[in-house]
């Protein structure tokens, strides 16, 4: 088994996972992981001039490829530059890894030079943090927190690693986990069966339905299950503006953009609906506007991969929780 340095862990990790493009900035808590960066060449690195571009280039790469975005920055405020684009990533729900230098393990807490607590300072805005306590963790933590950043509902994964967890001077066997099993971790894929029968009856029973699309079927390359769906309901679809591509923009069944900044006709149609059909979208106040008067007429399928959206904005007569991309095939 092959010993590598904490750095080299983490350069030799990001390369097993698949990762060809890092946007980063260097400073001194994370020199360790751009030397080990300047010894190989299946990672491409971007150099920057400010750590918030790295992380909004981040954030567009996700969004072009699919891929998880990955942003290397130093400790204190080369990490803190992130947090927009964090943000950004978070509320969008935009896969993306940042891995931000911290301080030696035993200067954490004593307020030591560029030290800031980047997990505690995230937390509000990311889907999960790690703190690496150890170089022989790294490879681990590297492999959940890409499966966790890309699963269920995307969002970004702050990794924090101390300076001396990347000494090149102490060598650790490496070994790259090939599976990731988290007992606390299920993201949910199949709707409820008993749920999905309830909608398939509102479906069919419906006299003026509407299909609303939001950017949980683009992020869940569920277009195709849609376009299926709704051609062969022949309901018009309408999309927010994270949803606009889902459904193609040029078919006769498409209606537009709604909300604030929408179309006029889509937002007649929603507040006319006896049935609204809401795949992949939270139900944002630049959508609803008051929510105590939205869409009251319309009894509303709500399906979401994750939970916390049900129910949270408006409520929903037919819930179903899963990967739409699943869910919209057991429909049809």
């Amino acid at each position: 088994m092959e010993l590598l340095s904490g750095g080299e862990m983490l350069v030799r990790a990001l390369a097993d996972e698949g990762v060809e493009h890092v946007f980063g900035y260097p400073g001194g808590a994370v020199l360790h992981i751009y030397d080990a960066l300047f010894q190989q060449e299946r990672i491409n690195h971007y150099l920057v001039r400010h750590e918030q571009a790295a992380g909004h280039m981040a954030d567009a790469y996700s969004r072009v490829t699919g891929k998880t975005g990955v942003v290397l920055v130093t400790s204190g405020p080369g990490a803190t530059n992130t947090v927009t684009p964090i943000a950004t990533a978070y509320m969008d729900s935009i896969p993306m890894v940042i891995l931000s230098g911290q301080v030696a393990s035993h200067l954490i807490g004593e307020d030591a030079f560029q030290e800031t607590d980047m997990v505690g300072i995230s937390r509000p805005i990311v889907k999960h943090s790690f703190q690496v306590r150890h170089a022989s963790e790294i490879p681990a933590i590297i492999k959940k927190a890409f499966y966790i950043a890309a699963s269920g509902r995307p969002g970004p994964v702050v990794v924090d690693i101390p300076k001396d967890a990347t000494n090149p001077a102490e060598k650790f066997a490496y070994e790259y986990p090939e599976k990731v099993k988290m007992r606390s971790y299920q993201p949910p894929h199949r709707g409820h069966s008993g749920q999905i029968r309830k909608a398939i009856e509102e479906l069919l029973n419906a006299k003026r339905p509407v299909i609303y699309t939001g950017g949980g079927v683009v992020q869940g390359n569920a277009s195709e299950q849609l376009t299926e769906l709704a051609h062969i309901l022949g309901f018009p679809v309408t999309n927010t503006l994270m949803g606009l591509g889902a459904f193609p923009g040029n078919d006769e069944q498409f209606i537009g953009m709604l909300g604030m900044h929408g179309n006029y006709g889509p937002n007649v149609n929603t507040n006319e609906c006896d049935l609204l059909i809401a795949i992949g979208m939270r139900f944002s106040d630049r959508v609803t506007g008051n929510v105590d008067t939205y869409a009251k007429q319309a009894k509303i399928i709500h399906i979401d991969i994750d939970h916390a959206e049900i129910n949270k904005n408006v409520e929903v007569d037919v819930p179903i929780v899963g990967d739409c991309k699943e869910v919209l095939p057991m429909l049809t």
